[in-house]
């Protein structure tokens, strides 16, 4: 009874937190979205600028708090080498100022393989390392990897990447999403000025007579489905690489049959 009593708080304590980093980053985002605070359009270091900030990580800090609990240890010796892969190539897009991100290839897989909660524990780590390390600006976004680490798992579970040409549709569809995520954080944590070539088509919509909110909204949707069509894809073609023996270490993916080979069968 005890273990049993032990195990259901847990539980509890773990929704609990999920349940409070969500509502947290719900509130800073209907926060900017309504006050539209004129002061973020300067600077990030302001007053709303810091409650912007603040929010949107403490809520992703609380997400992953909750969700880590229920990772296997497998899963989490994948993370690291996830995470590192999200930074990696993350940076070298914006030094090539390309206008996509591909900063959640490591994420998506985590997801697929691993489900949801392991997604989402790796994409809040790659950009709270990140944001401390090289530069702050990743630090607001890490919801935008919760997101997509949910939604990359759930689509795992309807079997959207046994076959290479459904894992970009839904690839397109995650990035409409996530653009209307980050589009509030752009504009109104960074004005827009988020570096790599996405400022650029910002500055590019402004020009035509759009107002920061629309600029960047219209920029996520013009860079965040290519973004995510490409890394879906990207991460449907290292799972038809993967060893099935290695796939199948993996509870989440067998039991969602996220795949689309078999395991050999041992000999006797």
């Amino acid at each position: 009874m005890t273990s049993s009593s032990s195990t259901d708080n847990a539980r509890t304590r773990n929704l609990t937190l999920i349940i409070a980093g969500t509502l947290v980053v719900i509130a800073t985002y209907l926060y900017l979205v309504i006050a539209q605070p004129v002061e973020l359009e300067h600077s990030s270091t302001g007053p709303a600028g810091l409650i912007a900030m603040a929010g949107y990580l403490v809520g992703a800090v609380l997400i992953a708090m909750g969700s880590i609990h229920r990772l296997a240890t497998n899963t989490i010796a994948m993370i690291p080498v996830a995470i590192a892969l999200n930074i990696v190539v993350g940076q070298i897009v914006t030094v090539l100022q390309l206008p996509v991100y591909l900063d959640s290839i490591g994420t998506v897989l985590v997801s697929v393989l691993a489900g949801p909660a392991a997604g989402v524990v790796t994409g809040i780590l790659t950009n709270v390392i990140w944001g401390l390390t090289l530069t702050p600006i990743p630090l607001p976004f890490a919801i935008v990897q919760v997101v997509i680490a949910v939604l990359a798992g759930y689509a795992a579970r309807l079997g959207m990447f046994r076959r290479i040409w459904t894992a970009p549709i839904v690839g397109a569809v995650v990035g409409v999403i996530a653009a209307m995520i980050s589009a509030p954080i752009s504009a109104f944590v960074f004005g827009g000025a988020t570096g790599g070539g996405t400022g650029a088509l910002v500055g590019m919509f402004q020009a035509w007579g759009q107002s920061l909110l629309a600029a960047t909204t219209l920029q996520g949707l013009t860079s965040d489905p290519l973004d995510k069509l490409i890394t879906f894809t990207v991460v449907a073609l290292i799972l038809t690489a993967l060893p099935s023996r290695f796939i199948q270490r993996f509870p989440f993916a067998r039991q969602y049959r996220v795949f689309s080979k078999k395991a050999p069968e041992t000999q006797a």
